[in-house]
């Protein structure tokens, strides 16, 4: 192919005069970006250096390199060329676009993270990596950090009357880890098929299914999970949001703790607990957990995502013995185990405290938060009533039946309010319950709330 001596001068000018590295990088770039068409033979190294002022050995260095890393071709007699099998690059992909800039975000999940305690945490990081052994910075222990295993077991028993030694604990990266790895602990030990509620979770079927599991949904209602329903099913492992069900907000009844520890008794299941935000309990004590009264059935899950922050990712599964041995493994084959030094910090708040008094001001913070939007949604909105214990980061709205939650969300989010549907959070089963509104609060003012509750009354 006849050489392009503009294009080439043209590529290489802004090099004129200048090393070596510079010039093999403008041909390599060239090259990849189509510039230089394959195929094209490319002048000797003689010409090229005299037309760029450099010496011939420079030119002929960045020939010799680019041909080894396959960019050029050089053969005795041919000259060299632009490798053939690169071609033009395909178009580069599109970034995706932005999300949505929201006048009001009211979906929930999401803590006041303004509040995280940035000093707090830095001292924290700053005295684990002082006091943390150099054989600590080696590949962790997949089962976790023993220093914060212990510590979890201390504050689990303490706050949620976990039974629990640190040898029960196992590190993870969330609780979207946790899940995971609990799913190929139950894979390996006979499981196919596991209930999840009805509403619940969005992503949690998703990613039960993506890890060899068949979710059935099972209905909620209430007082909580339908053990009958349950009961009706071929399924001998659950997740349960027991202390405070997501979306519904509401406690699972002692009746029905009962019936489903039997449940799993009988059936020799697993009940997967997911602790996700019972710290946060605003009008009395949260219910201890389900795994202090059976702890040979329950796998309990929690994480600091609604505590903390998502973005540590530092989550823990409290399990049965017949299950650890195989969730430890999944650990060590998936990543090696968790960062430790995030796992000392964390260890560190907690044995300081530091954790403890977090967590009383965010109670704080976040009750005067839902007080704000309910007191907004009596004033502009009363026959839209809450549903649910007072607790957690968001609540559920019951709409009138004459509603159609799904066209309400819609109507919102061409407004610029993000307020999910409760319709949204079902997966085929027996469907939500009433129409309903999904409102996170934790990560919004109290004049904020106040303000998107009047706006939501002007929309619907």
């Amino acid at each position: 192919m006849t050489p392009n001596w503009t294009t080439l001068r043209e590529i290489l000018l802004p090099v004129t005069g200048g090393r070596g590295r510079r010039v093999e990088s403008a041909l390599r770039a060239a090259v990849r970006g189509g510039q230089l068409a394959p195929g094209i033979r490319l002048p000797s190294s003689r010409d090229l250096a005299a037309q760029l002022g450099v010496a011939r050995g420079t030119i002929t260095a960045a020939y010799g390199q680019l041909v080894a890393e396959g960019y050029l071709v050089s053969r005795r007699g041919s000259g060299t060329t632009v490798a053939a099998a690169l071609g033009h690059p395909a178009a580069p992909p599109q970034p995706a676009p932005p999300p949505a800039s929201w006048r009001f975000d009211l979906r929930p999940g999401i803590p006041a993270l303004a509040a995280f305690p940035r000093a707090e945490w830095v001292a924290a990081t700053r005295a684990a990596l002082a006091d943390l052994p150099d054989e600590a910075l080696g590949y962790p222990d997949p089962a976790g950090l023993a220093e914060l295993r212990a510590e979890l077991a201390g504050y689990l028993g303490r706050v949620r009357a976990v039974a629990a030694s640190a040898d029960d604990v196992v590190i993870t990266h969330g609780g979207a880890e946790a899940l995971s790895v609990l799913a190929h602990a139950l894979l390996a030990s006979g499981h196919r098929d596991i209930a999840v509620e009805e509403p619940g979770h969005p992503g949690q079927a998703d990613l039960l299914r993506a890890n060899g599991l068949r979710p059935v949904p099972v209905q909620v209602d209430g007082a909580g999970i339908v053990v009958d329903a349950l009961a009706a099913t071929r399924c001998r492992a659950v997740v349960v949001t027991a202390a405070h069900q997501f979306p519904l907000g509401v406690a699972l009844h002692p009746d029905r703790r009962r019936a489903l520890l039997t449940w799993a008794r009988d059936r020799a299941g697993v009940i997967v607990e997911d602790d996700y935000d019972a710290e946060h309990r605003y009008d009395r004590p949260a219910l201890r957990a389900m795994q202090a009264m059976d702890p040979a059935h329950v796998a309990y899950l929690g994480s600091v995502s609604k505590t903390l922050a998502p973005a540590l990712r530092l989550g823990w599964l409290v399990l049965p013995p017949a299950l650890r041995a195989e969730t430890v493994e999944r650990k060590r084959l998936t990543d090696l185990g968790c960062s430790p030094l995030p796992q000392a910090a964390f260890a560190g708040l907690l044995r300081t405290g530091g954790y403890d008094r977090h967590l009383r001001r965010t109670r704080a913070l976040y009750r005067q938060r839902r007080d704000a939007l309910l007191s907004a949604v009596a004033a502009h909105l009363p026959a839209w009533h809450p549903v649910g214990v007072a607790a957690g980061l968001h609540v559920v709205l019951r709409l009138p039946a004459s509603l159609d939650d799904a066209a309400v969300q819609r109507r919102l989010a061409e407004r610029g309010i993000h307020a999910p549907a409760l319709s949204t959070y079902t997966r085929g089963g027996a469907g939500a319950p009433y129409p309903g509104l999904v409102l996170g609060y934790a990560a919004t003012s109290p004049d904020r709330l106040r303000a998107a509750v009047r706006e939501i009354a002007l929309t619907v």
